[in-house]
């Protein structure tokens, strides 16, 4: 069974960390680091023009992904 990583990294100083906005809706990037060493950038939209929303959904959207590996592993 391979694994796979996410890699976040995160600057405090920075509210809008992972967040890109493509002509008004805002998008989430993220990394993945497969077990075969390879890795894969993830692109999510997010659905929403508002910053505030974007930043709440982005959160959401990395612990989901969090707990999803994390599962794995514990299946593993």
């Amino acid at each position: 069974m391979s694994i796979s990583k996410l890699s976040v990294r995160v600057n405090r100083n920075n509210p809008n960390h992972h967040l890109w906005n493509n002509n008004g809706k805002w998008w989430c990037h993220l990394t993945v680091h497969n077990s075969d060493y390879t890795s894969e950038r993830k692109r999510v939209p997010l659905h929403t023009r508002d910053i505030k929303s974007a930043r709440i959904r982005r959160d959401e959207l990395i612990a989901k992904l969090a707990e999803q590996i994390f599962s794995w592993e514990v299946k593993a």
